[in-house]
């Protein structure tokens, strides 16, 4: 009874020493007489007690890992004060187990060895500009490394790049230097542009005037070309009529009559005038007999 009790309790415990569960996101390396034997997967498994043991346990999800602060030089000899951060995860837990005897210092040392050759090719302008391509080389770097720890490196971040003091106030001084720069070119292509508007609306208005001025002189040759035109339409009528009248009976006599009505007009405005001196013409029978035919036509006509 003893004894039965005895196998019931080595069963017991046989049974439990040979359950393993293994929690998500987990992998757990299973050594057989110091050897390895497997990898056990998240959930339930199944190992022989007192042969197998659990040698190492990894877990799979990713991980930060925050990377000393390290003085870096540059191309042009200056140092830099910087620190990152990495994120990794492990792929092979096989790998990871005897790959490395600590793959997260070598995985640190790593990074530190890299990001110094690297930022060593780059001017110091240059290391605030291109973050973006330092973090990738780094990358890069570790991860053919990372390989054989069974490890991915997934990307790398910097998180400070701090010159000496010295650098930081020349860099002060030539970004307020480059603002000043810029301050007096925008003021000065102001004042250019300025220039150039007032030139354009002065050309502008210019243009706007002579053309007014053309047009009115346009529209006054053209008015009085149509006067010019109308006046010499009613001298034409006004011939024409006078003609036409020359051409009835009585017309010539009244021709006559007119004339002499405009000589005895033109001398008696010009006897009126005391200070011009009066000719009288040699044969005033002429002047006599215009004048009477003149009277003549007016009896007539009476």
């Amino acid at each position: 009874m003893e004894i039965a009790i005895i196998l019931l309790v080595v069963a017991v415990i046989f049974g439990f020493k040979s359950i393993k569960v293994v929690p998500q996101q987990h992998a757990w390396v299973i050594e057989r007489w110091g050897k390895y034997r497997d990898t056990l997967t998240p959930g339930l498994n199944w190992v022989v007690p007192f042969m197998d043991r659990v040698a190492y346990k990894h877990l799979l999800k990713e991980v930060p890992l925050d990377i000393p602060s390290q003085v870096c030089i540059t191309r042009d000899n200056t140092q830099l004060q910087v620190d990152g951060i990495l994120y990794f995860q492990v792929t092979d837990a096989m790998r990871a187990s005897y790959g490395s005897s600590n793959y997260v210092v070598a995985i640190s040392q790593l990074a530190q060895t890299s990001l110094r050759s690297v930022i060593g090719k780059l001017e110091l302008d240059k290391t605030f500009e291109e973050r973006d391509i330092i973090n990738a080389q780094v990358v890069q770097a570790i991860d053919e490394a990372a390989l054989n720890w069974g490890v991915k490196v997934l990307r790398y971040e910097i998180k400070d790049l701090t010159p000496p003091k010295e650098i930081l106030h020349a860099m002060q001084q030539q970004i307020t230097a480059e603002r000043e720069k810029r301050a007096l070119i925008a003021a000065s292509e102001g004042r250019r542009q300025e220039q150039i508007n007032i030139a354009t609306g002065e050309r502008e208005a210019f243009i706007a005037r002579s053309e007014g001025e053309k047009q009115a002189a346009i529209n006054n040759a053209q008015g009085q070309a149509a006067a010019i035109l109308t006046v010499a339409e009613a001298n034409a009528q006004a011939i024409e009529r006078v003609a036409a009248a020359i051409r009835q009976p009585g017309g010539e006599q009244a021709v006559q009559l007119k004339v002499a009505e405009q000589a005895v007009h033109a001398y008696s405005k010009v006897a009126a005038d005391a200070t011009t001196t009066l000719i009288v013409p040699s044969n005033m029978t002429e002047v006599a007999a215009l004048i009477g035919s003149a009277m003549k036509m007016v009896q007539t006509s009476k």
